[in-house]
C-alpha cells in the first residue's frame, strides 16, 4: 500500500448517473444512484468505499469504467478524460473489474484457461497460441492456482478459487487500476484473509491502483490508504484510513463506524454504539437538502433547505456537513 508516486492516476469530477425509473402511464422519475460525487486516486494508492447497501458505491465503480454511461461528470485516466469510444477502449486496456459474485460473473461454458484468456483475444495481446498459454499459466500462478486447473471448468471450484479466476482474468490486460466490487463479501471468513492478501501481494509485486468497494469496515481499514463513505449516492466523508476510524466527522460516519466490532471486549464494553434512527429513504423521492437530515439527531432547519458543500476541513480530510464544527468542537 506505498504511493509509488505522488501522481494522480484516477480523478473523477462531478460524476452522476440516473435511472429513469417508469412511474405509470408513460411517465418516468430519474433514481440518482450516484450524484455528483468527485474524487481522485493516486498512482499505487487503495481508495475504500463504503456504505449501507443501495447507497451507490458498485454504480461509482460501474459508471467510472464506463459499463454504464455516465449521465454527468468528467472521468480522467493519467492526465487525459476519458469520452469518446476510442479512449474508453484505451481506458479499458489499463482498467479492469473484479466482480463480487464468483459464481454469476464466470461463464460456466468455459474452460478457466478460456476465461482467463478472453481478455487477452478481445485486446489481441498475444501472437500466437503457445505466447497466450504461457501469458495464461502465468496469470494463474500470479494468484495460486495451478497448471492443471486451466481445463477445468467454473463449478469444479470453491468461491474462493473462483474468485482467484476473476482476478487472473482481471490482470490479463496488465492493467494499472483495478475496481474491486466486494471482492470479498461472497467468500468464507478464512478465506478472505487470503483473498486481501493476496490483493496486497500483487499491488506491491505490480503496483497497482485499486478502488476497493466494501462494506465490511475492518477489511477496508486493513487494505485502504484512504477511505471514502456514501450515503444515498453522495459522497460524505474522505480521509485517510486511519484518521475516518479515529476521528470520523460526519454523523453517519459515526454511526458507521460505532458498528465495527472490536476485539478486545474491555474496550467493546466503552465503546457507545450510535443507532440511527428511521428507515434510508428511497433514492426516487430523496430529501430535500441534505440527504441524511431525515436519519440525523444533529439536523436543523438549513440541512432541509440546501446541500452541504464537500468541503476541506483538515489537510486531506473532506466532510459535507453544514453542523460539522459545531458537531466536533
Amino acid at each position: 500500500m506505498t504511493l509509488a508516486e505522488n501522481k494522480t492516476l484516477i480523478e473523477v469530477k462531478h460524476l452522476k448517473e440516473y435511472f429513469d425509473i417508469s412511474t405509470g402511464m408513460f411517465r418516468s422519475k430519474p433514481l440518482k444512484a450516484v450524484d455528483d460525487v468527485s474524487f481522485s486516486i493516486t498512482k499505487g494508492e487503495t481508495l475504500g468505499l463504503v456504505g449501507e447497501s443501495g447507497c451507490g458505491k458498485t454504480t461509482v465503480g460501474r459508471t467510472l469504467l464506463h459499463l454504464y454511461k455516465p449521465t454527468g461528470g468528467e472521468i480522467w485516466y493519467d492526465g487525459k478524460q476519458v469520452k469518446t469510444k476510442k479512449d474508453i477502449k484505451e481506458f479499458r486496456k489499463k482498467a479492469t473489474m473484479v466482480f463480487q459474485d464468483p459464481y454469476s460473473s464466470l461463464n460456466p461454458r468455459m474452460t478457466v484457461s478460456d476465461i482467463i484468456g478472453e481478455p487477452l483475444d478481445v485486446h489481441k495481446l498475444t501472437s500466437n497460441k503457445k505466447e497466450r498459454m504461457e501469458r495464461i499459466l502465468e496469470l494463474m500462478d500470479y494468484v495460486g492456482l495451478n497448471s492443471e486447473h486451466a481445463a477445468r471448468y467454473a463449478h469444479e471450484f470453491s468461491g474462493g478459487q473462483r474468485q482467484r479466476i476473476g482476478i487472473a482474468r482481471s490482470l490479463a490486460v496488465n492493467p494499472d487500476f483495478i475496481v474491486c466490487d466486494e471482492p470479498v463479501s461472497a467468500l468464507d471468513v478464512s478465506i478472505q484473509a487470503q483473498v486481501i492478501n493476496m490483493f496486497d501481494e500483487l499491488q506491491e509485486k505490480l503496483g497497482l491502483t485499486y478502488l476497493f468497494i466494501a462494506h465490511d469496515l475492518l477489511v477496508v481499514r486493513h487494505i485502504s490508504d484512504r477511505i471514502a463513505v456514501m450515503y444515498l449516492g453522495r459522497m460524505v466523508e474522505l480521509a485517510d484510513a486511519e484518521e475516518i476510524y479515529n476521528k470520523p466527522l460526519h454523523p453517519y460516519s459515526q454511526s458507521l463506524l460505532s458498528a465495527v466490532p472490536v476485539p478486545d471486549p474491555k474496550i467493546a464494553r466503552t465503546n457507545k454504539r450510535i443507532v440511527l434512527t428511521g428507515d434510508i429513504p428511497s433514492p426516487l423521492n430523496a430529501p430535500s437538502g441534505c440527504p441524511f437530515r431525515t436519519r440525523c439527531r444533529y439536523a436543523c432547519d438549513k440541512c432541509a433547505e440546501s446541500m452541504p458543500e464537500f468541503k476541506e476541513v483538515s489537510t486531506g480530510h473532506f466532510v459535507a456537513c453544514h453542523r460539522v464544527d459545531e458537531i466536533n468542537s
